[in-house]
């Protein structure tokens, strides 16, 4: 397999970080482009979620203190940041994919960027992410849910699922270039996707939860990115919250980006 690096790679500084990147993530969009069937299928789960859940639990909304008009409603943006989780823990199985084929290595002797072969994956899974969550949120307003907070709103809840599936993608990233192993990130995934959403605001809120879950969840970025994106889709937004739990989920997938670009200097260096 012959590699060719464009010319406009060549150039210098932060714009030939950014044109590296972006030449590879062009890469991995076009995979995308070449199986759009994927993406759709990827939406099957999420869809059944959303409607299943939605209509199976739809009298929960009468519990007292629930704060939703609608079950639909609270369950939108719920359906949408597991969807971001499940969806990019994942994105370590495609670097296993390069490593075994050794396309990953064959870049490693380019003049690319060593930082656009991590993020290219990241941001590639980001915009597959914010799409998804798109169809989802219009899939439920069709379904009958409301948005009081409108556009801006419906954009915060975009932002913060592509950020936490920005976080969950890159730690994936580092596990599958630490383990090398398929079945080391399909347990891992298996078993962390279920907790986490559980141990959330996912589908109840925080009043009807057990005292110790609630503990528990302050801690869970997931819940940060519910807390976040419910507040904003308000009528009347909480917008310190919006920004704290924002912050923080910044502040996570920064490290997560990091701890991905550490994990692939050790992999060059076994190389």
């Amino acid at each position: 397999m012959t590699i060719t690096v464009p010319s406009a790679v060549r150039a210098g500084g932060l714009r030939e970080a950014i044109t590296h990147t972006w030449y590879m993530t062009d890469r991995q969009f076009r995979v995308f482009f070449r199986q759009p069937a994927y993406l759709i299928i990827t939406l099957i789960q999420p869809v059944i979620w959303l409607f299943l859940f939605g209509q199976l639990f739809r009298n929960v909304a009468d519990l007292p203190g629930f704060g939703a008009g609608s079950y639909l409603d609270y369950l939108v943006p719920g359906v949408v940041v597991m969807n971001a989780v499940s969806a990019n823990m994942w994105a370590g199985m495609g670097v296993l994919e390069e490593i075994d084929r050794g396309t990953l290595n064959r870049f490693l002797v380019t003049p690319l960027r060593r930082s656009a072969l991590v993020n290219a994956n990241v941001v590639a899974q980001g915009c597959s992410t914010a799409f998804q969550s798109l169809v989802m949120i219009a899939l439920g307003r069709l379904g009958g849910a409301h948005y009081p907070g409108g556009v801006v709103g419906i954009l915060v809840l975009i932002v913060v699922s592509s950020i936490l599936g920005t976080i969950f993608g890159a730690f994936s990233n580092a596990l599958g270039m630490v383990a090398r192993q398929r079945e080391t990130v399909i347990a891992l995934n298996t078993f962390l996707l279920l907790p986490l959403t559980f141990l959330s605001s996912a589908f109840l809120p925080a009043a009807n939860m057990p005292h110790w879950i609630r503990v528990i969840a302050r801690f869970n970025p997931l819940d940060w990115a519910l807390r976040s994106a419910r507040s904003a889709m308000r009528a009347d937004p909480d917008w310190a919250m919006v920004a704290e739990r924002g912050a923080a989920l910044v502040a996570l997938a920064a490290f997560a980006v990091w701890l991905s670009m550490r994990t692939f200097r050790v992999y060059r260096k076994s190389v």
